[in-house]
């Protein structure tokens, strides 16, 4: 995939993943203000509802007082009245009954009668009558609530706001005012004045500052309809008003969730497709090494083949000898090549198959030490070996651990501006068996050290252009390691040398 393909597919990714990050974002505002607006709106109600019971109350007190002074003043002419009434109705009685005398025909007729309970013979008679006292009621009632209505408003104007509301009732009427109101949520309310001074607060365990909720704060005025200057505010705060906005919205967390994934992906497939990029060159660059490193001994080989085919060139003892020398020593090399080309099919299995073997780990590391050490003593090099673990019996694949030691070792004699001094060691911690390899060589910067095992990766060696390789081997090394439960750091300084130490379980260990 070209670099262009690349930056236009992530552009693209880019621009839907933020266009639905402003989607999603403008629905969970939208919805948010929304659920505010309705809760704000049933609040307002509340307090309006509650105010105005408020003083309903106020002016129902004023009426009942009105109406027990008047019962006082009636249950005093309640007993003259009665005997009044009894006399009047006697006296309509006696006056009906001279003229009640039926003729002959009316005998013949259908009887009506007229009750006397009001003292009246007619329909229209006490059908009046009916109405007079109807309007005698309804004018003792005016007057009640007049003089009810006239004290009020003579007798508050002059009222302090906490003589006139009953701050007990208060908190009853307003709970149960935004419950039914579908406001089901802890609150706090206090009475102010106009210049803000605090009347009453409602007695609670917890009483929030009014001032860090000023932004939440509900004010309705009491006695709305009232012109006295005592004026007096009912202002409430609901300390979970936003957790309950967040809690209605019910989609918000799946959205958050989705959203969260696609980023999620977004930003795994951006990874994967870089990495793909850098080991698809890697893999190029792999290519063209291996071209180069397999062209040479094969040239090599092909020349001294055509120089014994070559009738001109003689055939002496120490001629053919040279010429067999350079062929063994070409093919041993291509050999290597072609090992290490094969080595690449051990990443391409999730699980290699190791044969293992019950292996002395100190016996081992002499024979490769004794193998390795005429290379490092041919440059002037030196072996320090110091193979103090006590208990090196581990269940390991020799062929493979070998060429884990091999490689580290050759890595310490390619990489070297100077003599190597090498000094390999093993000792034992716990059940575990530890073995460091550790050179004087040009040493490795810390940026390499995060990738020097990964596969086909190759750490600069600045102007040291003799070192050729696939960038395999310590990622081989990584891998072999880790199959056999173990695991390998590396510490390392510019200039001074690198140490490199594998842990493996011992036996015992591993069989735990």
């Amino acid at each position: 995939m070209k670099k262009t393909t690349i930056w236009i597919l992530i552009l693209t990714m880019l621009l839907t993943f933020v266009g639905l990050i402003a989607l999603q974002a403008r629905y969970v505002r939208i919805n948010a203000e929304m659920i505010e607006n309705q809760f704000n709106e049933k609040v307002q109600t509340s307090l309006y509802q509650t105010v105005s019971l408020v003083e309903e109350n106020e002016a129902l007190g004023y009426l009942g007082q009105t109406l027990e002074a008047e019962e006082n003043i009636s249950d005093k002419n309640k007993l003259t009245s009665l005997d009044v009434q009894n006399v009047k109705l006697k006296n309509n009685i006696d006056s009906m009954a001279g003229d009640l005398k039926p003729t002959s025909e009316q005998l013949n007729r259908p009887t009506i009668r007229l009750s006397t309970r009001h003292g009246k013979a007619t329909i229209e008679e006490t059908s009046r009558y009916l109405q007079e006292k109807f309007q005698q009621n309804f004018s003792r009632s005016k007057t009640i609530l007049d003089q009810a209505v006239f004290r009020w408003i003579k007798e508050t104007d002059n009222k302090e706001i906490t003589e006139r509301v009953n701050f007990e009732e208060l908190d009853g009427i307003l709970e149960k005012v935004l419950i039914n109101n579908g406001v089901d949520l802890p609150f706090f309310y206090s009475v102010v004045d106009k210049q803000g001074k605090v009347l009453y607060k409602c007695h609670k365990s917890i009483q929030p500052s009014f001032e860090n909720y000023s932004n939440n704060v509900y004010k309705q005025k009491l006695f709305p309809f009232d012109e006295s200057n005592r004026i007096a505010y009912l202002q409430v705060i609901f300390p979970t008003k936003q957790d309950f906005i967040l809690n209605s919205m019910d989609l918000i967390l799946p959205s958050v969730a989705l959203v969260s994934l696609i980023l999620c992906i977004f930003i795994f497939a951006i990874i994967i497709i870089f990495r793909q990029k850098q080991l698809n060159n890697m893999k190029n660059d792999f290519v063209n090494n291996m071209t180069h490193e397999l062209k040479t001994p094969i040239s090599t080989i092909s020349l001294a083949s055509q120089m014994l085919q070559d009738p001109g060139v003689g055939k002496t003892p120490e001629t053919l000898k040279h010429i067999s020398n350079v062929i063994r020593d070409e093919t041993k090399r291509l050999s290597l090549q072609v090992e290490k080309v094969l080595q690449m099919s051990v990443f391409e299995r999730e699980k290699s198959i190791l044969k293992l073997n019950e292996i002395q780990i100190n016996s081992l590391i002499k024979d490769i030490i004794g193998n390795f050490s005429l290379k490092v003593t041919s440059k002037g090099g030196q072996i320090t070996s110091k193979l103090g673990a006590k208990n090196d019996l581990a269940l390991i694949d020799e062929v493979h651990f070998t060429n884990v030691i091999f490689n580290l070792m050759d890595n310490a004699l390619k990489y070297g501006d100077k003599p190597l001094l090498l000094t390999i060691e093993t000792w034992n911690e716990k059940d575990n068996l530890l073995i460091s390899i550790e050179d004087n060589g040009i040493g490795i910067n810390k940026e390499d050290l995060k990738r020097i095992f990964e596969k086909f990766y190759r750490v600069s060696t600045g102007n040291l252009h003799n070192v050729k390789g696939f960038g395999l081997g310590l990622a081989y090394v990584k891998k072999i390691v880790t199959e056999h439960r173990g695991s390998i750091k590396v510490e390392s300084e510019l200039n001074i040398g690198t140490k490199f130490i594998i842990t493996i379980p011992t036996l015992k260990n591993y069989e735990l």
